[in-house]
């Protein structure tokens, strides 16, 4: 090769880039957010629960509510990490980091967040069951970390927020897809948090007092309104930006995922609205622990559509 040939080499122009087909971002990434929303939003739940009653009124809640927050978070970060094509690299966030990258910051703030919570669940658990506590030999130890979690805790709530509200800014960084809009889908995740944290509290809220019991589920109740609010809104005022209009006919009247979506409408904002709605006056714990487990189930649906569909509309 002459010299002319290597100049004329460096000068190469791509003029077409074909982009990668289907769905990427597939049921890992809407599981990790769902279960990252379930850890997350039990603390924020649970520290207004305790804001407003006593510890005695909610037995159970200081050591299940981080024990349920450690299980979801270590399921986010599991199939976080098994979702990446090369998992190993993982330890670069940790020993190269990047400040700028919201995924290194992300990656920090909820294993930190999880650390937390863990140490949590332990005292409080050991609080709550001291017999278990002497026959482990941690009387003392344990006892003198009782403390640790006052102090602890509010750290762990201010840290919650950010946690699940990172991904939503990761979504809004993706090129070309309007759907994902920041303002909106940070509020979306809070929302989020919200529902499905106090809809998993109420499945542990049999021994609560009354009082307890109707903040959770007015706490659902707005949760799941204004979510739903918002899905309506960006679902029926699309039209100010072609590629989000374009996106929508996937869940639009005879779009591909238009029964799904109506379907996690109906479980996870509809029926759990009436429910805790109607639960203000007079608590049904069986109704609402079948509104709960609506939620669950509709807000998984409903992060599916909305991660699945932009991905669906051809970029060229």
């Amino acid at each position: 090769m002459d010299h002319g040939t290597a100049i004329e080499a460096t000068k190469a122009v791509v003029t077409l880039d074909v982009a990668l087909p289907g769905i990427i971002w597939g049921w890992m990434i809407t599981l990790n957010m769902w279960a990252k929303s379930i850890g997350t939003g039990v603390i924020l739940v649970g520290a207004f629960l305790l804001y407003r009653h006593k510890k005695e009124e909610m037995p159970n809640l200081r050591w299940l509510m981080p024990l349920i927050s450690s299980i979801a978070l270590n399921v986010f970060l599991l199939f976080t990490l098994i979702d990446l094509h090369q998992p190993l690299r993982m330890i670069n966030i940790f020993l190269h980091p990047h400040w700028t990258s919201a995924i290194t910051v992300g990656a920090w703030m909820a294993t930190l967040f999880t650390a937390l919570i863990t140490l949590l669940a332990l005292i409080g658990f050991f609080d709550q069951h001291p017999d278990v506590r002497r026959h482990c030999g941690l009387a003392k130890k344990i006892r003198g970390m009782s403390g640790v979690y006052e102090k602890i805790f509010p750290f762990v709530v201010v840290l919650a927020i950010p946690v699940t509200l990172y991904t939503a800014v990761i979504m809004a960084e993706s090129s070309a897809r309007e759907l994902w809009q920041a303002p909106a889908e940070l509020i979306q995740m809070l929302m989020a948090a919200f529902m499905v944290g106090s809809a998993t509290l109420v499945l542990i809220a049999d021994k609560w007092s009354e009082n307890a019991r109707k903040d959770l589920a007015l706490v659902l109740a707005l949760a799941v309104f204004f979510s739903f609010l918002m899905y309506m809104g960006e679902y029926f005022f699309s039209f100010k930006s072609a590629e989000a209009e374009m996106t929508l006919t996937y869940v639009h009247s005879g779009g591909e995922y238009n029964v799904q979506f109506w379907a996690a409408m109906l479980l996870g904002f509809i029926i759990p609205f009436f429910v805790a709605f109607g639960s203000l006056k007079e608590y049904n714990k069986t109704l609402m622990k079948f509104a709960a487990v609506t939620t669950l189930i509709g807000l998984y649906m409903a992060k599916d559509v909305w991660l699945k569909i932009p991905q669906l509309l051809p970029l060229s």
